[in-house]
């Protein structure tokens, strides 16, 4: 199990109180400001995602619905949070949270003009609205976080799904043995992504203590590299 420490050095403000694992694995990616400054953009979104950006967001989009109470647990670089946030209207509520400072500040910027957005630092692990959700969902957070923190991340999701409401997650998937992005990928989590592939072992139903409380569904894409998996509350 991964030992998770805190940098709480207050030289700088975009690493203060960030998770060690974000700071020791993705300080590249997401914590160091000029970086991520670099990195939020379409194509690069487009570029990761193998061209399958738009179809995984379209899943996410087309689930939330106009009115609904939607929480979304991590910034995605991109517009999908914008488009996330439109989704709702103007009698709904869209929130997101992230636990960098960068990715907050990134994310203040593109929903500052939408005044049924708002913006959180929080951890997805311990965050809880004021009200239960109708929609919660991870774009592809569990995959970096250490295993510990993927069981604390999806039990609080499921925690937080109002009476008939739905989480979804949309994220990495074992691939097909004929798909050969998935040597490709085995380098990558090697090198960059520790904690990618215990989603090619697990299903993300098997990381939630009340499972049973929820009817799962899951649908892969891209030859088994993306999964699709929503939750729906029973009662």
């Amino acid at each position: 199990m991964t030992t998770l420490h805190t940098r709480t050095s207050t030289g700088d403000p975009y690493y203060q109180d960030v998770p060690g694992y974000m700071t020791e694995v993705y300080d590249w990616a997401y914590v160091n400001p000029r970086k991520a400054r670099l990195l939020d953009h379409k194509l690069v979104v487009r570029t990761l995602l193998f061209g399958n950006d738009q179809r995984l967001m379209r899943a996410y989009l087309d689930e939330i619905r106009p009115g609904e109470k939607v929480w979304q647990v991590a910034h995605v670089y991109g517009d999908l949070v914008q488009r996330a946030a439109e989704r709702v209207g103007e009698e709904g509520r869209f929130t997101l949270t992230d636990i960098t400072p960068i990715q907050v500040e990134l994310a203040e910027g593109k929903l500052a003009a939408n005044g049924q957005a708002a913006v959180v630092r929080a951890d997805a692990a311990r965050y809880q609205p004021e009200q239960q959700q109708d929609l919660v969902c991870s774009f592809f957070l569990l995959h970096e976080v250490p295993e510990n923190m993927k069981s604390a991340i999806v039990d609080n999701m499921l925690a937080q799904v109002a009476r008939g409401g739905r989480a979804m997650f949309v994220d990495y998937h074992r691939p097909a043995p004929w798909q050969p992005i998935g040597w490709l990928l085995k380098w990558v989590n090697r090198v960059l992504e520790p904690f990618a592939e215990a989603l090619w072992r697990n299903g993300i139903d098997s990381y939630a203590r009340e499972a049973d409380r929820f009817t799962w569904s899951k649908r892969t894409v891209f030859g088994g590299v993306y999964q699709i998996v929503l939750a729906r509350r029973k009662d």
